[in-house]
């Protein structure tokens, strides 16, 4: 039995690479905001390509142009009344827009908001309202949510409390792309009324961006990240031996900017290495290997399902030839799955762990303490990340006995907003609620999660807000919302419906309120959040205290058979 209950990571020796070295020395002495990390390489390397969009009239833009882009933003928002600590939300796909905005947002000091394009309404307004947002950057393929949502920032905000309606006002669209209404911005407008030069914040514990997610609550909440713990967590990244990502390397930007995975783990690490980030705004199984091969890509991030929808294509290998790593996050990724893939494709696959309240790395497979990461584990801490496994009373547990997962760096968010509430302790370790075990290398394996989350294709569903928009139809009296497995999406939304009032529905009535229930969530909430099955029954199982026991629907579901495979 493996007695370990600790892991520390130190800095990795230095890679043998002199531009490599340079680069980790840099990133750990000079930047203290994360757009410093563009001067840098428009520099060095300015005429060579930062972004490149992989769609329909794409843009490229080298780091030159990228720099004089970032600071004509950070001036041009400055002229619209924005000052340090305000917030700028972005509701956009993977552009080069979304770049330029999230950047010149950070060397200007303020704060950005990245938020899901795909997001309905009344999750838009919800962020809107508690982040206090000040103005919105949106296209043509948002700009219509966006402004219903902007409509009803006024009608929340009335029946808000006097500290939400002090931080928040309905904000400024700007829209890029033009086809703005009367009252709106163009951002090339704000990229052209650029004014007297920014001073960008030299505090590391200056916010850089709220992004929402669960937390340990259940409820989405926006997470603090600093520009420390975002530096630190790129810092930490790229000590990993052998390096993820080099200044040579073409870059898959696939994963959405809007999410933690895709903003710090794939743009950040290029940003920090001068590496050439080729951005998609979708998947597509074979078209996605096809501008694989295209555009010569050479590393590759993502969420398992893509793995999974890779595997049975037979030209995974061909398109695939010049990919040296693929590495896999957001989600559990099936041993077997591993297996396949590195077979067919030939390409070996880096597993790590991460949340967005560690912005986000905490483990990879590249920083296994033995010779081979062991099946099913995620790698050990990366470094300058510990790792503890502890018990409800808060102490460590030693062996292969599943425990809450505790971790410490300067990576760690700092708390919710906007009072920085349930952040890291004074001694620095922050609860996960993921539980795992330390193998006897120190590799974490993860076993469950505490808190009742679903991850679909690597994003975030809250069962309670699903339940929410569920339980307010008349026709249903109670509702419980699990995960299963899926698959493609790895996890899928499954929701139990207890029909009004007790009665037994026969088969034509079930299937008529499961077809509600879907309608009614389709409008109500994000694609990836829909019940992709709906179960009518007489009634749920619960716990002595009156809570639905959910522990037993998912053994209900297993035996039945309820994964969607």
């Amino acid at each position: 039995m493996c007695e370990t209950s600790k892991v520390t990571s130190e800095p990795a020796a230095d890679a043998s690479d002199p531009l490599a070295k340079s680069l980790i020395a840099a990133l750990a002495a000079a930047p203290t905001n994360v757009a410093d990390l563009v001067g840098f390489h428009a520099s060095e390397r300015g005429d060579r390509p930062a972004i490149v969009e992989a769609f329909d009239a794409g843009r490229t833009v080298t780091w030159r142009e990228l720099d004089q882009l970032v600071e004509s933003c950070a001036r041009g928002l400055g002229e619209q009344g924005l000052v340090a600590g305000h917030r700028v939300a972005l509701s956009l796909p993977n552009t080069v827009d979304f770049v330029v905005t999230y950047l010149g947002a950070a060397r200007a000091g303020l704060v950005s908001v990245p938020v899901n394009p795909r997001a309905v309404t009344g999750e838009l307004i919800r962020v809107l309202v508690d982040s206090g947002a000040r103005l919105v950057v949106t296209d043509g393929s948002t700009v219509s949510d966006v402004r219903t949502a902007v409509a009803g920032v006024l009608d929340a905000l009335a029946g808000a409390t006097d500290e939400v309606r002090v931080r928040s006002a309905p904000p400024q669209v700007v829209v890029s792309g033009g086809g703005t209404q009367v009252g709106e911005l163009s951002f090339d407008t704000v990229l052209a009324a650029a004014g007297r030069a920014v001073v960008s914040p030299v505090d590391v514990e200056t916010l850089a961006a709220l992004l929402y997610t669960s937390g340990t609550s259940g409820a989405p909440r926006g997470a603090m990240l600093t520009h420390r713990a975002l530096l630190a967590n790129i810092t930490q990244t790229a000590s990993l031996q052998p390096p993820v990502m080099s200044s040579d390397d073409v870059v898959l930007g696939l994963l959405p900017l809007f999410h933690v995975y895709g903003l710090n783990c794939v743009l950040g690490q290029a940003l920090a290495q001068g590496a050439t980030t080729v951005l998609l705004d979708r998947f597509d199984g074979a078209g996605t290997l096809d501008m694989i091969a295209e555009h010569s890509i050479t590393s590759i991030a993502v969420a398992p399902p893509v793995i999974a929808a890779w595997v049975e294509r037979p030209e995974v290998a061909d398109r695939l030839s010049g990919v040296e790593r693929v590495l896999s996050g957001a989600g559990p990724l099936d041993p077997d799955l591993v297996s396949d893939f590195e077979e067919v494709s030939g390409v070996r696959v880096e597993q790590g762990y991460g949340l967005t309240e560690a912005a986000p790395v905490v483990t990879s497979t590249l920083s296994s303490r033995g010779e081979h990461a062991a099946r099913g584990s995620v790698g050990g801490p990366v470094p300058g990340v510990q790792i503890e496994v502890r018990d409800a009373s808060g102490r460590p547990v030693p062996g292969d006995d599943p425990a809450q997962v505790w971790v410490k760096g300067d990576n760690l968010f700092s708390g919710y907003w906007p009072e920085g509430a349930d952040g890291p302790g004074e001694d620095g370790w922050y609860a996960t609620g993921d539980v795992g075990f330390l193998d006897e290398s120190g590799d974490l394996v993860l076993v469950d999660r505490l808190r009742e989350l679903v991850i679909v294709s690597g994003f975030n569903v809250y069962p309670r807000e699903v339940e929410e928009v569920i339980i307010a139809m008349e026709q249903v009296a109670e509702t419980a919302v699990i995960g299963v497995e899926d698959d493609h999406t790895g996890e899928a939304v499954l929701a139990y419906v207890v029909p009004h009032g007790g009665q037994t529905l026969d088969v034509d009535a079930s299937e008529a309120l499961e077809e509600e229930v879907r309608a009614r969530c389709e409008t109500q909430l994000a694609r990836f959040k829909w019940p992709r099955q709906v179960e009518v029954v007489e009634s749920l199982p619960h716990s002595t205290n009156g809570k639905v026991a959910k522990g037993r629907l998912r053994a209900a579901a297993h035996r039945s058979g309820l994964g969607l495979r």
